[in-house]
């Protein structure tokens, strides 16, 4: 099949843009509003978009509290979700009153940031504490909600030291979970997750060779 977006004549039950392009990991954005009123919204239109100097992004469908926040104070946290935090991170995609915290909603711990005012949720393997850098407001379709991409600096990072083996992150043992089409998710743990070794360029600069077998240690 083949559908124009313009038309959105696909055919199906529902739009399937969202289920193709999967998975998609989640942010949960923690930030606080110019009085201090604490909100807490997963998104899954996130990732990191750059590692020199670490970037992330996540796009925030108009008129959430997310967007206003972070432009009022330009401070935010984004923890990771992990599997035993499922119903937590569902909670707080309630689109409650702005004058309620989906931390109390949820009776979701915090934890205080470092760097920046918004705390992280406490229970989570790892978190991000952030800086607004740019925002982007995205074209609107008529008769759509539009969205803006926030774009932000990594100020500092927390890790919960039982995630680290080895000196490397124990991304199976954090199992961060990922939005997926429709109302599904999935989940990252030691069942689903391989390595793979870099292709190496051989001699002739114009043909490549592959490793095979795990990830030989080495960084590329």
């Amino acid at each position: 099949m083949f559908y124009t977006t313009d038309t959105r004549k696909h055919g199906l039950r529902f739009d399937p843009f969202k289920a193709l392009a999967v998975p998609r990991p989640i942010g949960w954005v923690s930030s606080l509003s110019a009085t201090g009123q604490a909100n807490l919204a997963p998104f899954s239109f996130f990732n990191a978009i750059s590692d020199s100097p670490p970037m992330l992004m996540f796009s925030v469908a108009n008129g959430k509290d997310t967007i206003n926040n972070l432009i009022a104070t330009k401070e935010c946290t984004v923890s990771l979700a992990s599997y035993t935090q499922v119903d937590d991170m569902n909670i707080s995609s309630a689109a409650v009153a702005s004058s309620v915290s989906e931390f109390e909603l949820g009776n979701i711990a915090t934890a205080d940031s470092t760097l920046v005012k918004p705390a992280r949720v406490a229970n989570s393997p790892a978190a991000f504490e952030c800086k607004l850098w740019k925002f982007i407001e995205l074209p609107v379709v008529a008769g759509r909600d539009g969205y803006t991409t926030m774009i932000v600096s990594v100020e500092g990072v927390f890790i919960n030291d039982d995630y680290i083996k080895d000196g490397m992150v124990d991304t199976a043992a954090m199992q961060p979970l990922a939005r997926l089409g429709y109302m599904d998710y999935a989940v990252v743990n030691a069942d689903n997750m391989f390595s793979l070794n870099r292709p190496e360029v051989n001699e002739d600069g114009k043909t490549a060779t592959l490793k095979s077998g795990p990830w030989d240690g080495v960084y590329k």
